[in-house]
């Protein structure tokens, strides 16, 4: 470690409900010169496809911010989301969660067999009726588990059941789908070119699928995990028959509910790690040239981290560059470990005395004071 001046980038991801990417390494960056005031403190927030994709490839993208009302994840609702346009209109930057997030459903009201993704495919819509062909979306955060139908349906797919009659949204309604009518589906999305950017590698269904991993966080029960996870087996089945694309294994393919897999099947979209996405398009492998110390941060350390989450992207780049790395969390599952995650060292927002809904109200002024006592922990020791 170089004594002075000291180089830390800074790379968090969004602390979800609390603060946004750029918001917490801003708190990162107070507390890191509360302690060496002589710091060089590079910014470099980060997303993985979720919260904040939007906003962390807006600036360096150069997009412009576009506002539309869609059909919101609980049918009946609308939702203002906002998409970005840039290169001259030639590419539209998606956030799923913007059209069809959790953080959309009031707490009480969540039901993934219920809600859809069908404002995400207005978003598509209108950026494609805005010129652009190419189209980035990030599919994280979402309240849905319909595997990306409700986007298909607003693109002019028609999902009918054994009658003939229109499916009902939601991803327990696909247990009875009997055909898919492609006959007025969106032409455009043949010459466009269409990147899902997964937070996670899970598969569509079975033990790490959509439903089981994903659906009692948004709010399903035991007996309605099973029936979403037979639905979107039974879609996946389908889909392989009337589209010819066998979706039901691609690695990200359960991410958003299962819009990756209908992004892949629909509109033949590459499945792309998000984090990667993020990093590939800001310069962050740039940005790690002499620098001491990467300091990453996300809300919940745990099991789900090393599938695609955000800050195990920021570690693997990190390591290959030889930089070091450390974290300051909301919290840790038990049972995570910094050695085993690659972190020189961890902090938490969380305590005894602060606990979850006190850590998430104070949640800047925490991660400034716990990113100072890191820093004094694994950092001031080697500038003496």
């Amino acid at each position: 470690m170089k004594r002075s001046p000291l180089h830390v980038l800074v790379a968090p991801d969004s602390f979800k409900g609390s603060l946004s990417a750029a918001d917490a390494a801003m708190a990162m960056r107070a507390g890191i010169l509360s302690v060496v005031p002589q710091a060089i403190v590079s910014l470099h927030p980060v997303s993985d496809g979720g919260e904040g994709f939007l906003g962390t490839l807006a600036l360096p993208l150069g997009a412009a911010i576009v506002t539309t009302s869609v059909q919101g994840p609980l049918p009946g609702c609308r939702a203002a989301a906002r998409w970005g346009i840039a290169e001259h209109g030639r590419l539209a930057i998606i956030e799923m969660a913007e059209a069809a997030g959790l953080l959309l459903v009031p707490p009480g009201n969540r039901n993934p067999g219920r809600t859809t993704s069908y404002g995400v495919g207005e978003v598509m819509r209108a950026a494609l009726d805005r010129g652009a062909r190419e189209l980035l979306i990030g599919i994280g955060g979402s309240a849905t588990n319909d595997g990306g139908a409700g986007m298909a349906a607003a693109l002019g797919a028609v999902f009918r059941d054994e009658a003939g009659e229109i499916l009902p949204p939601g991803g327990k309604e696909l247990l009875r789908l009997a055909r898919i009518d492609m006959t007025g589906f969106d032409l455009r999305l043949a010459e466009t070119k269409v990147t899902a950017a997964c937070d996670v590698d899970n598969p569509l269904t079975g033990p790490r699928g959509a439903s089981v991993v994903y659906g009692p966080q948004k709010g399903a029960d035991a007996a309605m995990v099973a029936n979403l996870d037979s639905a979107l087996s039974h879609y996946a089945e389908i889909l392989r028959r009337r589209l010819g694309r066998d979706v039901g294994s691609m690695v990200g393919s359960g991410g958003g509910g299962g819009i990756g897999a209908g992004l892949a099947a629909f509109c033949h979209a590459r499945l792309a790690r998000g984090i990667d996405t993020v990093l590939d398009a800001t310069g962050f492998d740039a940005a790690l040239a002499d620098v001491d110390l990467v300091l990453t941060g996300e809300g919940k350390l745990d099991a789900q981290t090393s599938a695609g989450k955000a800050v195990a992207g920021v570690v693997r780049r990190a390591h290959a560059a030889g930089v070091p790395v450390a974290a300051v969390v909301g919290s840790v599952e038990g049972g995570t470990t910094a050695s085993a995650m690659g972190f020189a060292a961890i902090e938490t927002l969380c305590d005894e005395s602060t606990g979850v809904d006190g850590a998430m109200r104070q949640a800047a002024s925490l991660l400034a004071e716990r990113t100072a006592q890191l820093l004094t922990r694994i950092v001031i020791p080697f500038l003496r």
